[in-house]
């Protein structure tokens, strides 16, 4: 098989567990804490749930990244970043990298203490904090989605 084909599958096989992990947690669990009152238990249990998320965010974010630089690079396709009917790639690498920033810079230097002090403070508002934020970046990240599809199938240019 072809290295590069390989890592398209790669890259895609990443961005749907990545992308579908944001959404489950968007969607579903932070909803549910959030609707329990955010009582001690709920919000235990999505400590737990975070816990077991983030290793595998971690790990699909780091294949998603060098699956998709890796694609630039065999392909030669930097200059697609000069052309605006490629606008879609600057949305892949922000969303990227906002996601590379949040996991491995950010959580582990202030976010996951600020979050254990702001839970006990206000459990309902943090959460309700926290679920405005995913909002935004599920967003962010479902309009790339879409984008670097229809892109890829020549919506964007003739």
């Amino acid at each position: 098989m072809e290295v590069v084909a390989f890592a398209r599958i790669a890259h895609v096989l990443s961005v749907v567990l990545w992308i579908g992990g944001v959404w489950f947690v968007t969607t579903i669990i932070i909803p549910s804490v959030i609707d329990s009152d955010c009582d001690e238990e709920s919000v235990k249990l999505f400590e737990r749930i975070e816990v077991r998320f983030s290793w595998q965010a971690k790990a699909v974010t780091l294949v998603t990244g060098l699956s998709g630089f890796y694609m630039l690079y065999a392909a030669d396709s930097w200059a697609l970043f000069l052309d605006a009917g490629y606008w879609w790639f600057y949305g892949m690498l922000l969303v990227w990298f906002v996601f590379t920033l949040l996991l491995f810079v950010l959580e582990p230097l202030f976010l996951h203490r600020w979050f254990n002090k702001a839970v006990v403070r206000a459990p309902r508002a943090t959460f309700r904090r926290m679920h405005r934020l995913h909002q935004g970046i599920l967003m962010l990240s479902l309009v790339t989605i879409a984008g670097a599809v229809a892109g890829s199938h020549g919506w964007f240019w003739p």
